[in-house]
């Protein structure tokens, strides 16, 4: 039987643990905490219970597909994805309905709704086209460069928009400064900054409004609970606060793995930790870990879980409220490594369709700003500003006072997501996609050189987010079957 030995149990690796799994493997997972689920995870305290990581799902088939049937769980397609504020009073609620969100948009921008159709259409244009070759597939081989669907990529190279930025993009598509905001704040969805990344990335868009944005009838934390049900039933064997230290290889084959505990061999191996990681800890590698470094770190986040004594009906799930100064927030994220002092804040609250939790007549906020990779910054400084600038905004806007509703809060700054997480620097990504190569620069899911080495998650290809995550778990299932199925 062909053992495997996954790295790390973010959703990249419970889901590579269920597909080696079920190719017959011997399967063990290798994780360093106690704490199973990489950044979909859940914080308690009080009477309230927050998703602690990501909080919206789209292509949620990638997750359903690895569940039998009777594990898998109701996924709600919202009605609204996201309600916007602006600081001049303007307020505008994202339809998960093309007509209604553009009838929205017409009615309180005043742009027409052809033009936001149109726009959507382009950005399915580009899904169609990268789909298959930069999502769900590897262009680091050649014979997946040598078919027609890549051809047909090639050819319509102009449709991707990759030599613009996106935010060029969405100025020359939909003028409106305020819908132009709109849309550049999904180069957020893989930590890039919207004045630099390609216009590519207008890919999200069709993701979340064309195919449309769910949520688990229980919450994000029920993926993580119903991956590990799984994997536990088809024999993967969990060892939680066991670390790997080492990565053994030799006569250009993977032989396993080195922990406290001692040796473990395995024919297989799939690193679900950060490349950077990977290069200078598991297997050092200088030069590797020099390419690793020449790209951008992606940005991080700071957040404040609120437990609140009261409840704002003007709010949905999913909330924000931008920026006045968004090209200068991006420049202190990316150029000074700093915070601004007008975030754009996003607010995350579950218990608007999950009662249970908060405690009747309270809510429970997850609110998050943008932060940058954690380079050695004066956290101690900068999360009492922040807060403070957070809580100035959201009373303004508002129109209510909120800090005296605070009744439970914690604090996750950047060195303490690459403390609980492992992604380096805190970068919730792994690399940004701020130039028109990010991609083709992101580490490939396997060695050339060492059969049987394999690699998924944020921090490869095709990139950070849960569908490029799960999707990198199914790209190894397809090498992997290649190298050692077919004998």
């Amino acid at each position: 039987m062909t053992k495997t030995i996954i790295i790390g149990s973010g959703i990249a690796g419970l889901a590579s643990a269920i597909r080696m799994a079920r190719l017959g493997h011997s399967v063990e997972l290798f994780e360093a905490t106690d704490r199973i689920g990489g950044k979909i995870a859940e914080r308690r305290f009080g009477e309230f219970r927050f998703d602690a990581g990501p909080s919206l799902l789209t292509l949620p088939e990638l997750v359903l597909e690895l569940l039998d049937e009777d594990l898998r769980f109701q996924v709600n397609r919202l009605d609204v994805i996201t309600n916007y504020f602006w600081e001049d009073s303007t307020q505008l609620k994202a339809w998960n309905d093309v007509e209604k969100l553009s009838q929205e948009i017409g009615d309180n921008l005043g742009v027409s709704p052809e033009k936001v159709k149109s726009y959507l259409m382009k950005s399915a244009t580009v899904y169609d086209l990268t789909a298959d070759l930069f999502i769900f597939g590897s262009f680091h081989r050649l014979k997946n460069l040598l078919n027609r669907k890549s051809l047909k990529t090639l050819l319509n190279i102009g449709k991707l928009k990759a030599f613009k930025t996106l935010h060029q993009f969405n100025s020359e598509e939909l003028e409106h400064p305020k819908l132009v905001q709109l849309f550049d704040r999904y180069a957020t969805y893989n930590g890039s900054n919207p004045y630099q990344t390609p216009a590519t990335l207008s890919v999200i868009s069709h993701l979340e409004h064309n195919l449309g944005a769910y949520i688990p009838e229980n919450g994000m934390f029920q993926i993580t609970d119903s991956l590990v049900r799984q994997a536990e039933r088809l024999g993967v064997s969990f060892h939680l606060n066991e670390l790997v230290m080492k990565v053994e290889h030799s006569g250009g084959k993977v032989r396993g793995v080195h922990t406290g505990n001692g040796f473990y061999e395995a024919d297989v191996v799939i690193s679900d930790v950060d490349v950077h990681h990977f290069y200078s800890k598991l297997m050092p590698d200088a030069r590797r870990l020099a390419k690793v470094e020449k790209e951008e770190r992606s940005s991080s986040a700071l957040i404040f879980y609120w437990g609140l004594n009261g409840t704002f009906p003007e709010l949905d799930v999913h909330n924000i409220f931008f920026s006045d100064h968004y090209k200068e927030e991006f420049r202190h994220l990316f150029n000074l490594k700093t915070a601004h002092s007008d975030p754009t804040v996003y607010i995350y609250i579950s218990s608007k369709y999950n009662k249970s939790d908060a405690p009747e007549g309270g809510e429970n906020w997850f609110v998050m700003v943008n932060a940058p990779a954690d380079m050695g910054q004066n956290w101690d400084g900068l999360i009492p500003q922040v807060r403070q600038h957070i809580l100035g905004k959201l009373e303004r806007m508002l129109k209510k006072p909120l800090s005296g509703k605070i009744v439970a809060e914690e604090i996750l700054s950047p060195p303490e997501i690459w403390k609980l997480t492992g992604s380096v620097n805190g970068s919730l990504y792994g690399s940004s996609s701020n130039s028109r190569y990010a991609s083709f620069n992101r580490h490939p899911n396997f060695r050339k050189d060492i059969r049987g080495l394999y690699f998924v998650g944020g921090s490869v290809h095709p990139g950070g987010g849960i569908p490029l995550c799960l999707s990198s778990a199914k790209i190894v299932e397809g090498l992997v079957c290649e190298q050692f199925q077919k004998k």
